[in-house]
């Protein structure tokens, strides 16, 4: 696979029993369960995620007569939802176009329960309990900030760097660094920053992830059935929220 721009045309070779390979050029390729094209795009992956996921709906669709709401939920959060959150860390949906066809997943789902179908998105979310797919990535991405920051990971945080001001927003503020690619900017490192910086003190200085999982989910509960990703520019409610909370509601 060549990556990058302008890359010449080098045949590459491998000795081998046979005696010399010549290696074949690819485009797509999956590591570690994610499909990567040669120009570092996820569409594919996204394509591809949702294709799995949809062939697993028509099978339970076909395998059942009757679904009612806390089955169809059962089935769905077991075996369809994680294909379509794996790995979600690395493979963003900044584009509308990705954003729906993940999304159009769990419409067809929450259809497939009678009395919920003529339902509104939003109101068949909230009847099963279900958070949007967008509210979960931007929420699963806000967890895995919490835990590298307070040590969850052992790895080197100089992608994650704290911002030396932290006069405003809160004293977990972090430093976005600059790049000029598109690319670039849709990556962890970079596509977490503003939102995390967006987050009142009460939320990033919870004692454990379960507390901050809580904390989260009522900061941002305005947005848990909403198709778009929570929005930094919105003006939430910034009240205190009690350490009570220390349940947790999985991710």
């Amino acid at each position: 696979m060549r990556l990058g721009v302008n890359q010449p045309d080098f045949v590459y070779q491998m000795l081998s029993s046979n005696g010399i390979t010549v290696l074949d050029v690819t485009t797509l390729e999956k590591d570690l369960g994610i499909h990567v094209d040669d120009k570092l795009r996820l569409k594919s992956h996204a394509e591809l995620a949702v294709a799995k996921a949809n062939r697993i709906l028509g099978l339970i669709r076909r395998s059942y007569e009757f679904l009612d709401a806390n089955c169809l939920k059962n089935l769905y959060i077991g075996l369809v939802r994680p294909h379509l959150e794996y790995g979600h860390t690395v493979w963003p949906l900044n584009y509308k176009t990705d954003r729906t066809i993940v999304e159009n997943v769990q419409h067809r789902a929450t259809k497939l329960v009678p009395e919920l179908k003529n339902l509104p998105y939003t109101e068949r979310l909230e009847k099963l309990n279900l958070p949007s797919i967008a509210y979960r990535r931007c929420r699963g991405d806000m967890i895995e900030v919490y835990k590298y920051l307070n040590g969850k990971y052992a790895v080197d945080l100089s992608f994650l760097p704290r911002s030396m001001n932290s006069n405003r927003c809160h004293s977990f503020k972090l430093q976005k660094q600059h790049s000029k690619y598109k690319l670039r900017h849709d990556f962890f490192s970079l596509r977490v920053v503003d939102l995390w910086n967006s987050l009142p003190e009460s939320v990033v200085s919870s004692p454990s992830i379960n507390s901050f999982k809580n904390r989260l989910d009522k900061f941002w509960h305005k947005h848990k059935y909403n198709e778009v990703p929570p929005c930094i520019k919105s003006h939430y409610s910034t009240e205190e929220i009690s350490d009570s909370e220390e349940q947790s509601t999985g991710l």
